[in-house]
């Protein structure tokens, strides 16, 4: 049973909507550097790499991982193969205003999902939830000015986007399914459950950079830019912020832990404000104040 949102928990979702964002400004500044679906796995394999230390157990031929293989194998394929690379693919082509407006729907895809595959109701409350969280994040969008809003055109790469939110939608509400279906000596090891995630993962990462180098005229521009991005990525958004979402999902649910997700653009304008020297505005803390009236009255019983 879900546990009700503690102000520990709260922290524990806020960190990685902070990470993301700034996961999205590296992979805007870095998309001329590398291609997406090749940043995505070297993001991933120095992953692994990091985790190898703490999950080296993980990999041994009598491990639980292998005897169940098909459902981190699903996992992989949608938490790490295709949530990220999707956006970074988006990124190639789609405006950070647009990429941002589709992936601000993930609260009311996480209850649609929630709803029609795995037996969750939906409340109203939750509801109300959702459009004052999304309320929030289009005051962000719009910067105040509601008549950018009505100029946005969806392109191709907006559709990436849609595409990843439901990946993490369903990955999210796959996290907590129940525990007899997960290994004890993976599942109370939070290193070793998100290892053997990205053992699949990087698996199926490789696959999608094997195709993008075999279809496309793909190019890596080494330098240290790049360098810091991936190893930023790999430390912060990877493996910290999966760590967080992880255990903030099982305490209190994907449905309310999606609300923070809506922290995400917020941040980065935060973010911008610190490294573009962009001062924040009033309608920053009009959009902080409607996404956290969304969080609360989602997590009210």
């Amino acid at each position: 049973m879900n546990q009700r949102l503690t102000p520990a928990t709260a922290l524990l979702l806020t960190l990685p909507p902070l990470l993301w964002a700034g996961n999205a400004v590296v992979g805007r500044v870095v998309h001329e550097l590398i291609p997406p679906m090749t940043l995505n796995f070297l993001r991933w394999a120095l992953a692994f790499v990091i985790l190898l230390p703490l999950a080296w157990r993980v990999l041994r031929p009598d491990s639980a991982m292998w005897r169940h293989w098909k459902r981190f194998s699903l996992l992989g394929l949608l938490g790490i193969g295709c949530y990220n690379a999707l956006q970074y693919l988006a990124l190639q082509t789609s405006a950070p205003l647009n990429v941002t407006l589709v992936a601000s729907s993930i609260p009311v895809w996480m209850l649609m999902v929630g709803a029609l595959c795995f037996g969750r109701p939906v409340s109203r409350r939750q509801m109300a939830g959702a459009l004052l969280s999304i309320a929030g994040v289009l005051v962000v969008l719009a910067r105040g000015q509601w008549d950018l809003l009505v100029r946005v055109r969806l392109v191709p790469g907006d559709m990436y986007v849609l595409v990843a939110t439901l990946a993490w939608a369903f990955y999210s509400w796959l996290l907590i399914q129940p525990k007899e279906k997960e290994p004890l000596e993976v599942r109370s090891d939070w290193a070793a459950f998100l290892m053997a995630q990205i053992v699949f993962g990087v698996g199926w990462s490789a696959l999608f950079a094997g195709g993008e180098w075999a279809l496309t005229d793909a190019r890596i521009t080494w330098g240290w830019p790049l360098v810091a991005a991936l190893l930023y990525i790999a430390v912060g958004p990877a493996v910290i912020s999966y760590r967080c979402w992880g255990l903030g999902v099982q305490r209190v649910g994907p449905a309310i832990a999606s609300f923070f997700a809506n922290l995400t653009p917020l941040f980065a304008a935060l973010l911008s404000a610190a490294f573009l020297g962009e001062l924040p505005h009033l309608y920053h803390a009009l959009a902080f104040f409607l996404i956290v009236s969304g969080i609360v009255v989602s997590a009210r019983r």
